[in-house]
Formats: structure tokens, C-alpha cells, sequence
């Protein structure tokens, strides 16, 4: 006799979640791993540096939930490569702060558009009621998932 879990993982939602997640990385993944030669953790660090300017490695891991050893590793080989620079804060030397290079921002800048193209691929799979519902949907999860931190704004 069998001993199974009542465990469908087809139907577990944090599975499902998931499993998409990793499929939707791996379209944009394409992109980045093949043209400019960066890991997924790289592309993180770029994308989250490209959108809010001087963060420190601790505040890069808070937003993107990455482990910290795992931020630091791959923004010291962005570093090594020119793409990121790390500074000193003038008011706090304590803080250091990360910034993308110009060769960092050429490729933020040559990257977004396509990531674009590839999430309005997967919008237009919706209506734009479904749209507007599973971005409320989303939200919702992500504050049970996280009630003591912002996963993202509701912007």
C-alpha cells in the first residue's frame, strides 16, 4: 500500500507559482545570459540599480529577497567587470552604496525593451480585466506572503 501525501503538487499553488516564475525568468533570461553574459542574480542587481539609483548591497537583497552572500558575490564580479561601481557615502562612510556604470547602463538600456516585449507577450495572453485582476491577485499574496515588507509598490 501506498504511502503518498495528499500533496498534488499540480494543484499546490506554491509550486505552481513557482515553476511559472522560473519559466517567465527563463524567456527574459535568454536575453541577458546569451548578449551580455550575466547570471540571473547579475540581471537582478542591474534591473533593481536601474530602477533606484545608490542602494547598498543589504538593500539590493531586501528588495529582490536574494541572500545577501549571493548579492555581494554577484555585484563583486559586476564590479570587476565595469558594470557596477561601488562608492562612499559622504554623510554615512559606513554605507556604500552601488551604482550602475555607464557600460551598466547601455545594458539596462539595451535589456528593458525586450523584457518589456516578453511581459506584454504575457499580458496579452489576458484580458484586460484579467489583467487588472491578477495584478490585484498578486498583491493580495504578496502581502500575506510578506506582511512585515513591501515585496513591491502598488504603483
Amino acid at each position: 500500500m501506498s504511502n503518498r501525501s495528499a500533496l498534488s503538487l499540480d494543484g499546490f499553488l506554491p509550486y505552481r507559482l513557482s515553476v511559472l516564475s522560473n519559466a517567465v525568468s527563463r524567456r527574459i533570461s535568454d536575453i541577458y545570459e546569451r548578449e551580455f553574459d550575466l547570471s540571473v542574480w547579475q540581471w537582478r542587481i542591474i534591473a533593481v540599480l536601474g530602477d533606484n539609483d545608490d542602494l547598498t548591497s543589504t538593500e539590493v537583497a531586501q528588495r529582490t529577497l536574494m541572500d545577501k552572500p549571493t548579492v555581494s558575490r554577484a555585484a563583486a564580479s559586476l564590479i570587476e567587470r565595469g558594470i557596477l561601481a561601488r562608492t562612499i557615502d559622504e554623510d554615512d562612510r559606513r554605507r556604500a552604496p552601488l551604482a550602475l556604470t555607464d557600460e551598466g547602463r547601455a545594458i539596462y538600456a539595451a535589456v528593458i525593451p525586450r523584457a518589456l516585449q516578453c511581459e506584454r507577450e504575457l499580458i496579452d495572453a489576458l484580458s484586460e480585466e484579467e489583467a487588472k485582476t491578477l495584478h490585484e491577485l498578486l498583491s493580495r499574496l504578496a502581502k500575506v506572503a510578506s506582511p512585515d515588507v513591501a515585496l513591491w509598490s502598488d504603483k
